[in-house]
């Protein structure tokens, strides 16, 4: 099923959701459509137009977003775009320390980067200077919008300036 991107009065991203709890919220008036798919889903007595980003009428306040997104392949995959961080290769990806855990790298953000195999064979154990390697871009936790990254395979298009705006 598809996913609707909701935003905060604000624009700021709050969530991803199905598009029924997104009709549910447009039909009990909490949020209004900022981008439709061009596609209607019909019933017996009414169409409804397919919305892809909504924005609520009322203000949620959150709480202070301090604990960044649990570190996992797949999020550091999301991070870096499923793209080696030394070459650039999107074929058999694995997650490389880039200071390696036999010389006290630990499991963080600022560690941990996207490799294909064959890059992470030749750095083996030694630092990036001896292995002969630089990194494509220096690794950092992810950004406010990475939940998105995470909840749906595919961003669509239509989301990408709300998730810039929020960067």
């Amino acid at each position: 099923m598809r996913s609707v991107l909701v935003l905060n009065t604000t624009y700021e991203p709050l969530n991803v959701c199905s598009v029924r709890r997104a009709l549910v919220l447009l039909l009990k008036g909490r949020a209004e459509v900022l981008e439709q798919s061009g596609t209607a889903l019909r019933s017996r007595h009414a169409v409804f137009e397919i919305p892809l980003v909504i924005r609520l009428t009322t203000y949620v306040r959150l709480p202070r977003r301090t604990a960044s997104v649990h570190i996992s392949r797949r999020a550091v995959f999301a991070r870096d775009r499923h793209r080696c961080q030394y070459c650039g290769s999107t074929r058999h990806l694995t997650v490389d320390h880039v200071v390696p855990r036999s010389r006290g790298g630990e499991d963080t953000w600022d560690n941990l980067v996207t490799s294909c195999a064959p890059c992470n064979r030749k750095k083996g154990d030694r630092p990036l200077h001896l292995a002969g390697l630089r990194l494509i871009r220096p690794p950092r936790p992810p950004g406010p919008t990475a939940f998105v990254l995470l909840q749906v395979d595919h961003v669509h298009e239509s989301w990408r300036p709300y998730l810039s705006y929020a960067s």
